[in-house]
C-alpha cells in the first residue's frame, strides 16, 4: 500500500470515528495534500473531511477548467472508496483523470439532465457515506443549497467538491457569491517545466486559496498532480516564496 493511500485511509477512520465520539468538527481530520507550505496553510493541515469544498478554473477558458477538474480528481484519488462524479455534460475526460490516480473503476458517473437534479445526485451521495469522495460539476450554487451539501457531508463525512463550470462567462459572477462551503479554490495553467531536451514537462498551476475558513486567502505555484493524485512545489525553484493575500481581501471572496 503506498504512502499516500494509506494516509486517506487512516485519515478517513480516523473522521468516522470522531463522528462516532461525537468529537467537534474542529477537532476531526483532514486529507493532507501532502505540500508543507499549503498544508501548514490550512486549518488542521489540510483539506476538511465531512465538509464541502469549491473549485474553479481560473480566466483561460476550458484550458483552466480542464486543470480545475484535474485539480479535484487528484483530491478524490488520494481517498479510499468509490466516488461519484455528478455532470449535465458528457465532455469529462476519462483517460486524463486516470492520470491523476483516479482510475475508471472507482468512478461512479451520473449524467443529469439539468444542474438540480445534479445537485440532487451530489447531496445523495454526500449523505450516503460509502463514497471516497463526490464530485458535481456546477454553474450555481446558492448559499441554501451549498449548506444543504455542508449538512450532508458533515453528517456522513464524506468530502464533497464542487467544481465550477459556466456555459457563458457571465455566469461566471456567481462565483463571487458567498457559499457556505468550508474553502474555495482557483486554479490556472502556467507554462510547462521546462526540459533540457525538446517536449512538453510536467503541467504547472497556480492554485488560489479564494477563501478558507480559519485561514487567509493565498496563491501556491505548484507541479499538477501526479500519478497518485499529488501535487508538488517546482522542483527547479524549491524555494520560490508563496504569495498570501490578506484576510480582508479573503473575506470578499
Amino acid at each position: 500500500m503506498n504512502q499516500a493511500i494509506d494516509t486517506a485511509m487512516i485519515a478517513e477512520l480516523r473522521e468516522k470515528i470522531g463522528r462516532l465520539e461525537g468529537r467537534p468538527a474542529s477537532q476531526r481530520v483532514v486529507l493532507p495534500f501532502g505540500v508543507d507550505v499549503i498544508d501548514r496553510h490550512l486549518p488542521g493541515g489540510g483539506l476538511s473531511l465531512g465538509a464541502l469544498h469549491e473549485v474553479a478554473g481560473g480566466g483561460n477558458g476550458a484550458i483552466d477548467g480542464a486543470a480545475a477538474a484535474l485539480f479535484a480528481a487528484g483530491i478524490v484519488a488520494r481517498t479510499k472508496g468509490k466516488v461519484l462524479w455528478c455532470v449535465t455534460r458528457q465532455d469529462l475526460f476519462a483517460p486524463a483523470i486516470a492520470q491523476v490516480g483516479l482510475s475508471a473503476n472507482r468512478v461512479i458517473y451520473v449524467e443529469a439532465g439539468d444542474e438540480q437534479s445534479v445537485l440532487e445526485a451530489f447531496e445523495e451521495g454526500m449523505r450516503y457515506g460509502g463514497l471516497g469522495g463526490i464530485v458535481a460539476e456546477v454553474a450555481k450554487l446558492t448559499m441554501t443549497a451549498s449548506r444543504r451539501l455542508q449538512l450532508a457531508a458533515e453528517t456522513s463525512g464524506a468530502i464533497g467538491i464542487a467544481i465550477r463550470r459556466w456555459r457563458r462567462q457571465t455566469e461566471a459572477a456567481d462565483f463571487g457569491q458567498p457559499t457556505a462551503a468550508v474553502t474555495r479554490w482557483r486554479v490556472s495553467t502556467l507554462p510547462s517545466r521546462p526540459l533540457p531536451v525538446p517536449g512538453v514537462g510536467r503541467a504547472r498551476w497556480q492554485v488560489e486559496l479564494i477563501r478558507c475558513r480559519g485561514a487567509e486567502a493565498a496563491d501556491f505555484e505548484v507541479e499538477a498532480c501526479d500519478g497518485k493524485g499529488r501535487l508538488s512545489l517546482f522542483s527547479d525553484l524549491p524555494n520560490r516564496p508563496v504569495s498570501t493575500r490578506s484576510g480582508k481581501r479573503s473575506a470578499a471572496g
